[in-house]
């Protein structure tokens, strides 16, 4: 009789045991806590230096705060940039950032991204009447200004210059203008002409400038919608032995317009620290995401809607702050800047 207990006992204790066991194995592993969050980055072009490291920046960024990215590039072809929205879309991103080529071709994909509820942020250009989430970029009225300011300075009063803009499709460009016309009319400069290059294509410059060599030849300076056409204007007017005869002014700071800088044949560019705006757009992206409203810091009218906006400040580089900005910011390597410098 006891050692009929002592069995019963050992049985009810294997059985409980198996039970134990068979729960264990059955029972699902916890998920984490938050899904790892997907988002898109799509850029304009690469051909332009800035935008590379915007993308290195801003996935850097993004990655370091332990999100998905996937980053598509439309080399300048708007339709392409549209499938790639749509991409975007069908892939169920969790938000979107986009450098539109056009700022009125992605209105249709922007409201079908926000309908499956997939926020988009304007990176660094409005896309107009396009009703997106949050827009950040730089003040560029004020980077206009201080490519006016850097002109009227150099030059005296009434000088006659020239000015070669990037496309009308970039909303930027009217906001540069607008800028740089302001601040020239302290000394009455002239402008001459005003030319528009298609997508940024700098193999425009050359050809306009041989065909105008007429007002080239009468002019005091040339401002440059951006340093790769400032770059390109620079070596045709080396062909005619002008430059550094005449000034050019322009912007985003790359390495060899900022090399230009201080041989002499550049005057000024406008640095625009992509380290802040990158880490910045990181932190509005994932706050987006995660289904937060852009705080309204102030707003830009897109044509149609009101759209929270964030705006940090570019600063005004010469041959006399180049160390004290660009090199004391690590955003260029001073062996660099100087390598054809005496």
């Amino acid at each position: 009789m006891k050692k009929m207990k002592v069995i019963l006992i050992f049985l009810t204790v294997l059985i409980l045991c198996c039970g134990c066991g068979g729960n264990q194995k059955d029972k699902p592993q916890e998920k984490e806590e938050t899904q790892k969050k997907k988002i898109g980055l799509l850029f304009d072009t690469y051909v332009i230096p800035r935008w590379q490291k915007d993308r290195d920046v801003l996935v850097s960024a993004l990655k370091e705060l332990g999100v998905e990215v996937n980053v598509q590039n439309a080399n300048g072809d708007k339709e392409r940039q549209v499938q790639q929205m749509e991409y975007f879309i069908d892939q169920k991103m969790d938000a979107i950032a986009v450098v539109a080529i056009d700022s009125e071709s992605l209105e249709d994909e922007i409201k079908k991204a926000q309908a499956q509820g997939i926020p988009v942020l304007s990176y660094d250009r409005l896309v107009k009447n396009g009703g997106t989430d949050g827009y950040i970029s730089f003040d560029n009225e004020k980077v206009g200004k201080l490519m006016g300011e850097a002109m009227a300075d150099r030059l005296e009063e009434g000088s006659k210059i020239l000015m070669i803009c990037g496309p009308l499709e970039d909303n930027n460009v009217h906001y540069v203008e607008k800028g740089f016309l302001e601040a020239i009319q302290k000394k009455n400069i002239q402008v001459l002409d005003t030319t528009y290059v298609t997508n940024w294509d700098s193999d425009e410059v050359e050809d306009y400038l041989k065909q105008n060599m007429n007002l080239v030849e009468q002019v005091q300076g040339i401002m440059c919608g951006n340093d790769s056409l400032a770059g390109q204007t620079i070596t045709t007017l080396a062909q005619h032995q002008l430059a550094g005869k005449i000034v050019v002014v322009g912007q985003d700071a790359d390495l060899d317009a900022c090399q230009r800088i201080v041989e002499g044949t550049q005057y000024m560019t406008v640095y625009k620290p992509v380290d802040e705006l990158a880490d910045a757009a990181a932190k509005l992206l994932i706050e987006m995401a995660q289904g937060e409203n852009m705080e309204e810091e102030t707003v830009l009218f897109d044509g149609t809607y009101e759209i929270p906006s964030v705006f940090l400040e570019p600063v005004a580089v010469t041959k006399e702050n180049m160390d004290a900005t660009v090199i004391a910011d690590g955003f260029h390597l001073k062996e660099d800047v100087y390598l054809n410098a005496e």
